[in-house]
């Protein structure tokens, strides 16, 4: 192939075009104006400050407003951590931006491209570069601002992790762990709990089910609480969605001859429905995919999957114990109920719990 010459073709300049100029630099008012430039740096100074003064505010609030405490129809206590978070970043962001536009250096600089590898002559000239750059910001001869930046950072960390104190060992609401709406009535203080629909609340009996069929139920107390004894505030707002979250319920019908028990529970599935924690034992997903034929229920989270035929073992993915199961009876009435509370806390583990392999 013999090589042609487009004529028409733009020739390619060998040498960068040249600059074609910047108009006249503007300065800026805290350039030439001394009493602007204090101004400037006093603003900075207080947005920092503000936000040290958020994330104070921030901790006060996690402590001082309860959960079921209200403001203009919302939960107080989300809107007061919101608020005072929000602000403790802003005041950050914006005290950056202003301290940035206002009083570090300002110059317009043009750069040639240039190879990927710099040579060592370039990179000396950006390391001067970079040292000339934190001289023009300023830091190192304004120490309001400085200290003040460094005061807002430190103190953002407490926000952070002051909900870690919920996490804290020897906690008062440990002990909420261990115990479900299921074993509201296990000192004879009203009939056993049944177990409803999620959602309506009817309570199931036995022959509702057929053979594959699975349901996720709640407590009937959930809906009815005066017949199971439950005080007033039990099962409202905040408490509510406590119980809502530990007592989740599942119920799988199955052949009675696929079903095998752990030990000492060899009563506890009634004509072959079984009923088990509705919450992953791994980080506490809601599950519910159930495999029809092998009566295996995967965790859509993690893919944890649980053998409800073989006392919710784990057979595949994180999770690190079975799904705790609840035993079930009927009433004299035909309902389903539960004999009991969970043998264990649901959910995932924690620090001060104990699991004995069935």
């Amino acid at each position: 192939m013999s090589d042609v010459h487009d004529d028409s073709l733009p020739a390619v300049p060998e040498e960068p075009l040249q600059n074609p100029g910047l108009p006249a630099h503007t300065w800026r008012p805290t350039d030439v104006d001394p009493k602007a430039e204090q101004r400037a740096e006093r603003q900075v100074a207080a947005l920092f400050t503000m936000s040290m003064l958020s994330a104070v505010l921030f901790v006060v609030a996690y402590f001082a407003i309860g959960p079921d405490d209200t403001f203009a129809g919302f939960g107080a206590m989300n809107l007061a951590l919101g608020m005072t978070l929000t602000l403790t970043l802003l005041g950050i962001g914006v005290g950056l931006i202003q301290w940035a536009r206002k009083l570090m250096g300002d110059h317009e600089i043009v750069e040639m491209r240039h190879p990927a590898r710099s040579p060592d002559e370039d990179r000396e000239v950006t390391l001067t570069g970079l040292s000339t750059g934190t001289e023009e910001s300023g830091i190192a001869r304004r120490p309001l601002i400085r200290n003040t930046l460094l005061g807002s950072l430190g103190v953002l960390g407490v926000p952070l992790t002051v909900p870690l104190w919920d996490l804290a060992t020897g906690s008062k609401d440990v002990d909420q762990l261990y115990h479900t709406l299921w074993g509201a009535t296990d000192d004879g203080s009203g009939p056993k709990m049944r177990i409803a629909r999620d959602t309506i609340g009817t309570p199931i009996q036995a022959g509702d089910l057929e053979i594959g069929d699975l349901v996720n139920c709640v407590p009937h107390g959930f809906y009815d609480p005066e017949r199971y004894g439950l005080r007033p505030g039990d099962v409202e707002g905040h408490n509510l969605q406590v119980e809502k979250s530990k007592a989740a319920l599942i119920l799988l019908r199955m052949e009675p001859g696929d079903i095998k028990p752990a030990k000492g529970r060899e009563n506890w599935d009634i004509n072959g429905i079984v009923a088990y924690s509705k919450i992953c034992t791994h980080v506490g997903c809601p599950i519910s995919l159930n495999e029809r034929t092998t009566h295996h229920l995967l965790c859509p989270c993690h893919q944890s999957t649980f053998d409800l035929a073989d006392a919710g073992h784990v057979i595949f993915g994180p999770a690190g114990r079975p799904l705790p199961q609840l035993q079930l009876e009927v009433d004299d009435e035909g309902y389903l109920v539960a004999a009991g509370d969970f043998e264990e806390p649901v959910g995932p583990s924690f620090w001060e719990r104990d699991y004995v392999e069935r």
